[in-house]
């Protein structure tokens, strides 16, 4: 099975796209929407990588960003953010609270997977198992 990531996102045309972008490329996807409790889900989960939205229900991304990199045992995770909202001063508070990379919506496919790709590493499923060409 691939490495997992989990979607901490509230749109499901959103889960739906990054769903079926990574599970193509052979990554283990679950999604979770509820700000209230993403700690908390991380913390039971132990993801090797987090997208993060920035306006949940019940508690922003910042928050929850925040959380777990005061959190020693989840403070490395790569997390990257998403939001609509890519006002200057929203990248500056998510690189001031640790953030991995940052992105903006809309995005595009190839862009979510290399980013996933950069931070998490290549995935253990059949598509990062392709060998170069030999000569």
């Amino acid at each position: 099975m691939g490495k997992q990531v989990l979607l901490i996102e509230d749109e499901p045309n959103i889960i739906e796209a990054i769903r079926f972008i990574l599970t193509r490329d052979g990554w283990a996807v679950s999604s979770h929407s509820d700000g209230a409790n993403a700690v908390a889900v991380v913390q039971e989960r132990r993801p090797d990588l987090v997208i993060l939205d920035v306006m949940l229900p019940n508690r922003s991304g910042f928050d929850i960003l925040a959380d777990l990199r005061a959190d020693p045992a989840l403070a490395d995770l790569p997390v990257m953010m998403l939001t609509a909202r890519g006002q200057a001063r929203d990248r500056a508070q998510a690189e001031q609270a640790g953030v991995s990379r940052f992105m903006t919506k809309p995005f595009a496919n190839a862009e979510i997977l290399a980013a996933v790709r950069e931070l998490a590493g290549p995935s253990e499923g059949a598509n990062a198992a392709r060998e170069p060409d030999q000569p």
